[in-house]
């Protein structure tokens, strides 16, 4: 799959990233001090498999249950990986911190690379604020169930927060996360790293502690092969069910981008931010489906786990955690403690999103596409780009502000979460395998004559998703239970369009090389 460059190698003495970066036509700014594995620790700790399982564990049960669950995730996974290779390929061809963006303006050719580069790196940047906006969110609703099991459950008189108090927690989350990102890159690689460790420790632990303590367990039978065909939403059809049950693994298996933005600060990224790429995939699939595993076979009674009258209000990882321990030793405050490992990496998993978020809109700025471009591109001492940092944990707060007037717009406002991500993940690859089919010139890491395969197989399965995503989740579609996703989806496409049309395209040329500045 290793290839020859289609650029001479550097000296030993130059650092083939940097060498890469510089033929490209941007010079360092920031300190390239981070290992492969480092690389690998950012991506792998956004994609954080116990973030997303846990979080829409729910969603799982009810659309399919094990069946969707189990053999779900491996489908899911099976066309993340090609996604994930396609990107890998592009990555070592173009290894900069502005990651899709700089890809499509480069394979679209002069006349459609300006429009080209617009359109992706809005929809990645929009798409990071949410995944952030969404991560953190998810992190305040799991605190608030940690409160109200730790204060008796919902039927022992424990305390149940307001959604006040849910995005004031949210709010402070986001403050540690800001100041965490404000520090050098050798303290966030050191974070990244540990994040990385924990969420591999974290699942192997849980998966196992959480079957052997639990009294009542599945059997095989039940894991492999139940199939949930009831829900209270009105969804029928054993197909449509199995679909809709896909949401859980694809929101989990995104993120990965993370890898490219941190291509400037990486050594030798123009091999290792593939790496980076493909290997937080794969481990994730691997260590996710483990994870997966190990807590179905303590579920037993999946309308209770859903029933918000449960002690976890009808959050149904902590209520399977929370009652195994309960039920062997009388008090669920080994579930609890549990409960906060998986907290612990949703944490990491958010301020790893915050940097991401940070490099993303670093990189869009230092090509004047943001207002205040020249505020956010800015790098301090420590070779941080501070004021992007701020910027991003400031904007997915006021994401969340939307939680308090509507849920049906929180929920439609995080949705570009993965639909916006992945749009921006396919428009490059779908440029690499038309307009660039034989100008793509491949780097150090390639896939040979399999590229336009794979690229295309990339491109129509996200194309499966984004009507996957957009589909009613529950029927009568009404106005409270209608899927706002592609009203989102689309109203992010108007506006950047619009503004293209105004304004943009009379000065946003794409990407400006600095080399000479």
């Amino acid at each position: 799959m290793a290839l020859p460059s289609h650029h001479s190698l550097p000296s030993s003495s130059v650092d083939s990233g940097h060498a890469r970066l510089n033929e490209l036509g941007y010079k360092q700014e920031l300190k390239r001090d981070l290992s492969v594995l480092s690389n690998f620790a950012f991506s792998f700790s956004i994609i954080s498999v116990i973030t997303g399982i846990t979080t829409l564990y729910n969603t799982g049960l009810r659309f399919g249950g094990p069946v969707a669950i189990v053999y779900g995730w491996v489908v899911t996974g099976c066309f993340t990986m090609i996604v994930g290779l396609s990107m890998a390929e592009i990555c070592s061809s173009y290894p900069t911190s502005g990651g899709l963006y700089y890809w499509s303006a480069k394979l679209a050719g002069p006349n459609w690379a300006p429009f080209a580069s617009w359109i992706t790196g809005w929809y990645n940047i929009v798409g990071q604020w949410a995944v952030t906006t969404s991560v953190n969110y998810s992190l305040a609703e799991l605190i608030q169930v940690m409160i109200l099991l730790s204060t008796g459950g919902k039927n022992g008189g424990g305390y149940e927060g307001s959604k006040y108090v849910v995005i004031g927690i949210h709010g402070g989350l986001l403050l540690v996360h800001a100041i965490i990102n404000s520090l050098s890159i050798s303290w966030l690689s050191f974070f990244g790293q540990l994040a990385a460790g924990w969420n591999i420790l974290g699942v192997f632990v849980l998966m196992i502690l959480i079957p052997s303590v639990a009294t009542e367990k599945a059997n095989a039978e039940f894991v492999f092969t139940h199939f949930n065909t009831e829900n209270t939403d009105g969804v029928n059809g054993r197909l449509y069910i199995f679909l809709l049950g896909l949401l859980m693994s694809q929101y989990t298996l995104t993120g990965y981008d993370a890898s490219a933005h941190m291509s400037e600060e990486t050594r030798s990224a123009d091999i290792n931010g593939p790496r980076g790429i493909i290997s937080s995939i794969g481990i994730s699939i691997i260590v996710g489906w483990g994870y997966i595993l190990g807590i179905t076979f303590a579920v037993t009674d999946i309308p209770y786990l859903l029933d918000e009258g449960n002690d976890a209000g009808g959050y149904a990882i902590a209520e399977v955690f929370y009652q195994a321990f309960k039920s062997r030793y009388g008090s669920g405050v080994g579930g609890i403690i549990c409960l906060g490992v998986v907290a612990v990496a949703i944490f990491f998993c958010a301020m790893s999103s915050v940097t991401s978020n940070s490099r993303m809109a670093y990189a869009f700025s230092r090509d004047g596409a943001m207002p205040l471009s020249s505020l956010w591109h800015k790098v301090n001492g420590q070779e941080v780009p501070l004021n992007a940092v701020w910027l991003s944990a400031f904007i997915s707060f006021c994401m969340a502000l939307t939680s308090l007037g509507s849920e049906v717009a929180f929920e439609a406002m995080v949705s570009i979460a993965t639909i916006g991500l992945y749009i921006a993940y396919a428009i490059p690859i779908f440029l690499r395998v038309t307009l660039a089919r034989r100008s793509f010139k491949a780097g150090p890491f390639n896939l040979g004559n399999y590229g336009v395969v794979v690229g295309w197989t990339a491109v129509l399965w996200v194309a499966f998703i984004s009507v996957l995503f957009s589909l009613p989740v529950a029927y009568p579609v009404t106005r409270e239970t209608l899927n706002y996703t592609p009203v989102a989806v689309g109203g992010l496409f108007i506006l950047t369009v619009s503004y293209w049309i105004l304004s943009a395209r009379h000065w946003f040329k794409g990407p400006i090389t600095n080399i000479d500045r």
